[in-house]
């Protein structure tokens, strides 16, 4: 189920009327948000329900079989790595088995000039398996480091697994954060509901106003760049930069904001991110929860920062790579997570890894000089990137770059400079509201005291999220990240 669906403006009503006034209780709640969630999930296809209860399960027993085994820690690793190994094994299939299997064959081709007889499957990806298998997997490594305690709650815990609102494209959750969440007995709060409420309405605006408009005009484009000029060229891949944020960001503000409304308070997925100065500063603020999981469970463990520049340099190449082939089983975004590894080791060399964790311009309406500049250098940085990731392999996205610095450098296209323009806006918008949790907790400075206004800016926005709605209803409008 689509949030910018009707299904969804149905089935959202319903399943948060039920939980405050038919389903009174924790253990009542639970049961039924696990309800709801099956169904939200299965609406694409039910016989995904069966994989997404048997990662819940088997991550369930292993917290169980680590809490039976306290003390012994040999058997809490073979446990632990069991389960592990189970999850990866079904994300490996479903999302890589492919990818492998045809790079072997090449490889094989190249060094031996034998040609395998791989067998190759037609697998349809599970919606976002990627996202609730990194959520299943936090949960058996804080129980082995005993960073919270099993929980015995089967109800509980598939919720956790299976929470609707962040269950396909995050935020990815730590077992810390949400399940004692599950564990508490929740009360309407009507201050963090309305808030919830303004937050997926702003995530409404960024995904329909914004990213689907700028999806048209970028898959019209970008397959026939090369009749494109550099100045158009660069232009399309701030409107892709554009897309890809709204989509992305606008789903975790309706994800976030649908929690709200239950009692749940997930983690911030986005803060602001084309404010940066740096591009460590830039991961600091994009996919939060996504960088935050690779760091915890993957580059500390490895060392992390500490240890000889070699090791670090080690350590972040080896996240990155894996960070890229999370995001898709191709080469082009196994280079895409290796260019941002560069640029984070070079950063890392030059001493300003950690720089820059206040707003920028804290205090004041406009950046300095030195401020802009850097900005403008990370954007620049973010803009390449976004050429390696919109593209289907290396090839396309050498030609892109190719055609972008060799191509007449000027040439009007006034759709692609229309849409740069109209969602620039939305960057002002946010530069305004940049030291909030979301653009729509506006001010209480006049005239957004007052009600009517607030309201006139509220309908307005809905009205227009619903036109945009319209316009774009025979496209294709699901969330960018699903494919993750």
């Amino acid at each position: 189920m689509l949030f910018n669906s009707l299904e969804f403006v149905i089935f959202l009503p319903i399943v948060f009327l039920l939980y405050w006034f038919v389903f009174r209780g924790r253990r009542w709640q639970n049961m039924l948000i696990v309800i709801a969630s099956y169904i939200f999930y299965g609406w694409w296809d039910w016989r995904f329900l069966f994989l997404i209860a048997f990662t819940s399960l088997c991550s369930f027993a292993s917290g169980l079989l680590l809490e039976k085994y306290e003390g012994r820690r040999h058997r809490q690793k073979l446990i632990s790595a069991a389960n592990i190994t189970i999850n990866l094994a079904i994300l490996g299939v479903f999302k890589y088995f492919n990818f492998f299997v045809e790079n072997l064959d090449v490889l094989f081709r190249s060094l031996f000039n034998y040609q395998m007889d791989w067998v190759t499957m037609n697998i349809i990806l599970p919606v976002g398996i990627s996202f609730y298998t990194f959520q299943a997997l936090s949960y058996t490594i804080d129980v082995y480091q005993k960073k919270l305690p099993a929980t015995h709650d089967i109800v509980e815990f598939f919720a956790y697994i299976s929470f609707f609102p962040q269950l396909v494209a995050g935020p990815i959750e730590r077992a810390t954060n949400l399940l004692p969440q599950f564990q508490q007995q929740r009360s309407f709060d009507y201050a963090k509901s309305v808030d919830g409420c303004r937050q997926m309405l702003w995530g409404f605006v960024k995904k329909l106003l914004i990213a689907d408009n700028c999806a048209g005009v970028v898959n019209e484009y970008w397959g026939s760049f090369e009749d494109q000029s550099g100045v158009s060229l660069f232009m399309l891949s701030i409107l892709f930069g554009f897309q890809i944020y709204c989509d992305f960001s606008g789903y975790s503000d309706i994800a976030i904001g649908c929690a709200r409304l239950f009692g749940f308070n997930l983690m911030r997925n986005f803060d602001f991110p084309f404010f940066s100065r740096s591009i460590p500063e830039f991961w600091r603020r994009w996919h939060i929860s996504l960088t935050t999981w690779f760091r915890d469970y993957i580059y500390f463990p490895l060392g992390g920062s500490r240890g000889d520049k070699w090791k670090i340099i080690r350590n972040t190449y080896i996240v990155w790579g894996v960070s890229g082939l999370w995001h898709g089983a191709s080469w082009h975004f196994v280079i895409w997570g290796l260019y941002y590894a560069t640029l984070l080791v070079i950063y890392n060399l030059l001493g300003v890894n950690t720089k820059y964790q206040h707003v920028v311009a804290y205090n004041r309406y406009l950046p300095n000089l030195k401020e802009t500049a850097q900005m403008a250098i990370t954007s620049i940085f973010v803009v390449f990137s976004w050429i390696i990731f919109r593209s289907e392999t290396m090839t396309q996205a050498g030609d892109y770059l190719y055609y972008m610095f060799t191509n007449p450098l000027f040439g009007d296209n006034k759709m692609i400079r229309k849409w740069v323009i109209w969602s620039s806006l939305l960057v002002i918008v946010e530069w305004m509201q940049r030291d909030k949790q979301h653009a729509m907790q506006l001010p209480p400075v006049r005239p957004f005291t007052y009600t009517f206004v607030r309201w006139a800016i509220y309908v307005a926005l809905i009205c227009a999220s619903y036109v945009a709605y319209i316009v774009n209803i025979e496209d294709d409008n699901t969330f960018i990240y699903f494919q993750f």
